[in-house]
């Protein structure tokens, strides 16, 4: 995508990205014209709400969208769009029987730019959801095999960013967005090899993680040139990131465990990162593959290497949303 379209996780060029999507559609004769579209989690607020019980459902959802919410966001109620889904049941320490409510919100200036810009490339805006619910409904029977106590790390990694889930039972109880993503590891790399900077991170993606972890720091006793002492770096910032998120989290639970990292996105593919983040955290990181996840059959003639793979998470998960 060229550079001053879409920045931070926001569209900053409406009318610039409208153009972009429809020369994609032109150039591969695509004539849909209905999409779905997800949000960067950062730009959510998600919240786990206990709500009594005894509501039916039209009580719910005055409760949750007109009282409820007001007390967990950031911003006033008429600046937000909201959506809530009902969890489960349970029994609180006072033994009332409550419900828990996911609820989601962005703010609806974030939500117009999304519509409007669909708009203007003359296509109907179908879905719009957070990004990690659609990488989660891909990965749905992946998580199915942890238990209530067991919690697994999704780290989908993205151009400019990295978002971070903890997942419990298939909900998001905890979420981070940080500023690390292919675009800062492809820099680092490019810096070091004294190569222009560049937006295409199909460097980064030809790389392979040694097996053995050495001090970046001291790279002529080691051996490891230069380039891949400066993404390991990098790495090594986003590895302490997600070990602060973690020891947060479980600070604040407890007989939780957790028990696996979930690597996504499209740096989530990067030749033996899971055995990077395994030996630097402690803790089993698998690169997620949704095409073998979802049992789907790809045409030979499709170009979709294990290191793309990890990448198609979200757009997959839309899909199901649609289908």
């Amino acid at each position: 995508m060229p550079n001053g379209i879409y920045e931070e996780g926001q569209i900053v060029d409406s009318p610039g990205l409208a153009q972009f999507i429809q020369q994609i559609l032109q150039d591969n004769k695509i004539k849909t014209k209905d999409v779905a579209t997800a949000v960067p989690m950062r730009e959510a607020i998600i919240r786990i709400i206990p709500i009594p019980a005894e509501l039916d459902e039209m009580e719910l959802r005055d409760m949750v969208l007109n009282h409820e919410a007001s007390l967990y966001l950031p911003y006033p109620r008429e600046e937000v769009d909201l959506d809530y889904q009902k969890l489960g049941y349970f029994v609180d320490e006072d033994g009332i029987e409550k419900v828990q409510v996911l609820l989601v919100a962005t703010k609806r200036d974030i939500t117009e730019v999304y519509v409007d810009t669909f708009r203007q490339a003359g296509l109907n805006l179908q879905v719009l959801e957070i990004n990690s619910f659609s990488l989660l409904r891909t990965l749905r029977e992946q998580l199915r095999q942890f238990g209530p106590s067991e919690a697994a790390v999704l780290v989908d990694i993205e151009f400019d960013s990295t978002e971070i889930a903890i997942v419990v039972d298939g909900v998001p109880q905890f979420s981070r967005t940080v500023p690390i993503g292919t675009f800062q590891m492809q820099n680092a790399l490019s810096a070091a090899m004294n190569l222009p900077a560049s937006r295409d991170t199909e460097l980064l993606l030809t790389m392979t993680i040694p097996r053995t972890q050495a001090d970046p720091t001291h790279t002529g006793a080691t051996g490891i040139n230069p380039g891949m002492a400066a993404l390991m770096r990098v790495l090594g910032e986003l590895s302490d990131e997600l070990r602060r998120s973690i020891n947060f989290y479980l600070n604040q639970t407890s007989n939780l465990e957790v028990v696996q990292l979930l690597l996504a996105g499209p740096g989530g593919g990067i030749a033996q990162l899971d055995e990077f983040f395994t030996q630097r955290l402690s803790l089993p990181a698998v690169q997620v593959d949704p095409i073998s996840t979802l049992t789907l059959e790809v045409d030979k003639e499709m170009d979709l290497p294990p290191v793309k793979r990890p990448g198609l998470g979200t757009v997959l998960g839309l899909g199901l949303r649609v289908i």
